[in-house]
């Protein structure tokens, strides 16, 4: 919940506030960025509560700014388009002072005095937003800090300075800038392990500059010649001197103090080493040879180089041993993180290169700067890791919110790594893709089910009608056969119906028609009562039935007036099919045939006569 601090800036409530808070102002030191102060002072001011007293000249440097800020305002209002308020704004743990803050609190205004860098960052009066990121670390991550307490879209950033003569604004640059995401974590994540790190504190001494300590002086070389052979001096003592001094250079040099010591004592040995080359230079301007003190002289000088050389040389293996060591302790100390941020992320590496610990260092010599500048690398670099760590476990929480398309995202360690934003594109396109492979297999399925249903269905139909056809063919046939058989019955009748003679006569046509010069067949004949047993043996047809139903009795009754015996039956080849008791039984075929056979014998007799006439 953002609120507006209302203490008047510099006031004991002000500084109560600051304390209690995160400020943006601290934020650079707090990242190890600021090239004003370390994070380890930070670390301890916000610890104790105490912190370093403003010096008249760091005033003048405030004074300034706060001139060059109420000049600067109506220019940055006329670019903004309204008015700023300067205020101090609060959210949670998180503070912010304001040099100005638009109304509706969407845009917000950073002054700062001119200065090279900053010049070289944004080369026009007015520059867009691509500038903002140009700008010195320690000045984005202020601006940062502002737009995260404030929830503003951009800041209008601008360096200036005063004329000679301080009265008026001298040269004046502008540029956007927009949030940045990925420094904005980084402050988060710095800030949750600067909270934790002032918790653990525990007060030391500061560190006082480090300074050689006074180096005795040697005395001073004194050789005179004294006569011819005589030469007379300090030579001894001074050796004696020399050798003192150089048993007191810390043979292993560990601390600030120490180092220190030990490249002050090569200074005073490399001015040994020149006093003894005047020293004999001027012995020798006397004299002509003297090999003592020559020997002397040489020999003390070859000591004092020797010993000025191993000792620079002990000072800077132990320096490089030192810096390799505090080197190596950050980057295990950075592996050891990563392998914590590990154990919370499943099946997914955690691939993060090694920060450049060296070059973080690179320039420095003392220790305690040494260890400074790791802390704030290391620090810097875990929050990063963080970030990274938080991203991919937010990624994969949004993989896994979908298991039903899990066999979509094999490739799980590229796709960790996407912005969240971009992963959620891809996720769709990939789902959207998959969703219509599945919906074309189903219409496919659906198009293949309905050609079957189809094909079913004609075939059903077209069994259908087959049925029907042979339905309506054995409708079609039985009728035809139904006609066949009146057709026929009317014939038979109209044929018996006709005078035995007039039959035979159309007989005889019909052989002389279809055969000219063919002896005519006999010319069928029969009584009226024959013809009409022949016509009931039409019309029982050859559908009667074989079994013998019919006795001789039965078949004269039919036949009447003709008579027929067994024995005349038997001459047409005519044998009953069964007896019963003392009846002889027929059947109807057989009855047909009988008719045949009598038509036959009336037919052949009347060609007979129609022959003989």
């Amino acid at each position: 919940m953002r609120q507006v601090i209302h203490h008047e800036q510099g006031s004991d409530s002000w500084h109560q506030h600051r304390r209690e808070h995160f400020n943006a102002s601290d934020c650079a030191a707090m990242l190890g960025c600021s090239p004003y102060k370390s994070r380890s002072t930070l670390l301890r001011e916000m610890a104790t509560g105490i912190s370093a007293e403003i010096t008249p000249e760091q005033q003048r440097i405030f004074d300034r700014g706060h001139a060059i800020e109420a000049l600067a305002r109506p220019l940055a209002e006329q670019i903004i388009g309204e008015e700023l308020a300067p205020l101090v704004l609060a959210d949670g743990k998180y503070s912010a002072s304001f040099d100005g803050l638009s109304f509706e609190g969407d845009v917000a205004w950073e002054c700062k005095s001119d200065n090279a860098s900053l010049r070289d960052a944004i080369p026009y009066a007015i520059s867009d937003d691509s500038y903002g990121a140009l700008l010195p670390e320690h000045y984005r991550a202020q601006l940062e800090h502002q737009a995260m307490v404030s929830g503003c879209e951009r800041i209008l950033f601008t360096a200036a300075s005063l004329s000679a003569e301080g009265e008026a604004l001298g040269e004046v640059r502008s540029c956007w800038y927009t949030p940045d995401p990925e420094l904005r974590a980084r402050i988060v994540a710095g800030w949750a392990q600067f909270e934790k790190d002032v918790a653990a504190y525990v007060p030391t001494e500061p560190a006082a500059p480090v300074t050689a300590a006074p180096i005795e002086s040697l005395p001073a070389v004194v050789v005179q010649v004294q006569g011819a052979l005589t030469v007379a001096g300090n030579l001894p003592a001074f050796g004696q001197a020399l050798r003192d001094f150089i048993a007191r250079i810390p043979a292993k040099p560990a601390t600030d103090q120490e180092f220190a010591d030990a490249e002050a004592a090569c200074k005073a040995l490399r001015k040994a080493e020149d006093a003894l080359a005047q020293a004999e230079d001027g012995a020798l301007a006397q004299i002509s040879d003297v090999e003592l003190m020559r020997r002397t002289v040489a020999d003390l000088k070859e000591l004092a180089r020797s010993t000025r050389l191993a000792t620079e040389k002990l000072v800077k293996a132990e320096k490089d041993a030192r810096r390799t060591e505090k080197v190596m302790a950050a980057r295990r100390a950075f592996d050891k993180h990563v392998a914590a941020c590990q154990l919370d992320i499943k099946g997914v590496r955690l691939n993060v290169p090694m920060p450049d610990f060296g070059a973080a260092i690179k320039g420095l010599s003392s220790l305690a700067s040494i260890d400074d500048k790791l802390t704030a690398a290391l620090i810097s670099s875990q929050a990063e890791v963080n970030t990274l760590a938080s991203k991919i476990i937010n990624n994969l929480q949004t993989l896994d919110s979908v298991p039903q398309y899990a066999h979509l995202f094999a490739d799980r360690q590229e796709l960790a790594y996407k912005d969240g934003e971009t992963l959620e594109l891809l996720m769709q396109k990939r789902v959207d893709a998959e969703a219509a492979r599945i919906e074309a297999e189903r219409e496919r399925i659906r198009q293949e089910e309905e050609r079957k249903a189809q094909a079913a269905a004609e075939a059903k139909a077209e069994a259908e009608r087959a049925r029907i056809r042979a339905e309506e063919q054995q409708k079609t046939q039985a009728e035809a056969a139904e006609r066949e058989a009146a057709a026929r019955r009317e014939r038979i009748l109209a044929e018996a119906a006709k005078p035995a003679v007039t039959r035979a006569l159309e007989a005889i046509e019909r052989e002389k028609d279809a055969a000219p010069g063919k002896p005519l067949a006999p010319a069928p004949t029969a009584a009226a009562p024959v013809a009409a047993g022949i016509a009931h043996a039409a019309a029982t047809g050859d559908a009667a039935d074989e079994a013998p139903t019919l006795t001789l009795g039965a078949i004269n009754e039919r036949l009447h007036p003709i008579s027929l015996s067994a024995a005349g039956l038997a001459e047409f080849g005519i044998e009953p099919l069964a007896t019963r008791k003392a009846a002889k039984m027929y059947s109807h075929a057989q009855f047909e045939q009988a008719c045949r056979a009598i038509v036959r014998c009336a037919t052949d007799a009347l060609r007979g006569e129609l022959e003989a006439a």
